[in-house]
């Protein structure tokens, strides 16, 4: 078994973040190296212990937690970072991708749901349930055009933008698979250079990426 993922708590919740440490700690395999409850603090201590993946609640005193995951994601051997969120959040969830995200949590996920969550986004992989790709995509559509980024994909081939597409519209590898009946290792490779092309830094980008290129529409 290899290091354990290092985790950072960020929310303002005392008892949410003592919560958290209890149920990462008795995990094998990951653990907490420091807790914040503010976003200056997050960024700090992101600095300091280097985690693998931060837990990050949104709604901070001071900086907030999108402006946090900007900071945190433009550190040196940036952690990746999960966002904690309600319901209620959705403008806030495009800005979020924004600012570097892997992904998000709703608070009242089962524990099981939480752990495996923070195991795919230490992994690289982007944690974006369908319901919030959904909610991604009404964002977005109500954007003014003008904020679209157009020119992003040049340099990107036609089978490489077919599987951008289905990427921004939330599917899995294994449905992009059976989809343009490619074998695994195909779409595998095919992401990596959608990756290396777009400067992204996991899937989580790629979506943004789509979005801002209209391949969503």
């Amino acid at each position: 078994m290899g290091e354990p993922v290092r985790v950072l708590l960020a929310d303002d919740e005392a008892l949410l973040r003592g919560t958290l440490r209890l149920l990462v700690d008795a995990t094998p395999g990951m653990t907490v190296v420091a807790e914040a409850g503010t976003g200056r603090e997050a960024v700090a201590l992101a600095r300091t212990h280097q985690p693998d993946v931060v837990l990050m609640d949104i709604r901070m005193p001071g900086t907030d937690g999108i402006t946090a995951t900007g900071e945190v994601t433009a550190l040196p051997d940036a952690p990746r970072v999960l966002v904690l969120t309600t319901f209620d959040l959705d403008e806030y969830v495009y800005r979020a991708l924004r600012a570097g995200a892997s992904g998000f949590l709703l608070k009242d996920t089962p524990p099981v749901r939480l752990l495996d969550a923070i195991r795919m986004v230490a992994a690289g992989e982007a944690l974006l349930a369908p319901s919030v790709t959904r909610r991604l995509i009404a964002e977005f559509a109500r954007m003014p055009a003008a904020r679209r980024v157009s020119g992003r994909l040049d340099g990107v081939t036609p089978r490489e933008r077919e599987v951008l597409t289905l990427i921004t519209r939330g599917l899995a590898n294994a449905e992009i698979e059976q989809h343009l009946h490619l074998s695994r290792g195909t779409v595998k490779t095919h992401i990596g250079r959608l990756m290396t092309k777009l400067a992204a830094r996991d899937r989580a980008q790629l979506v943004i990426a789509g979005y801002e290129s209209g391949l969503a529409e």
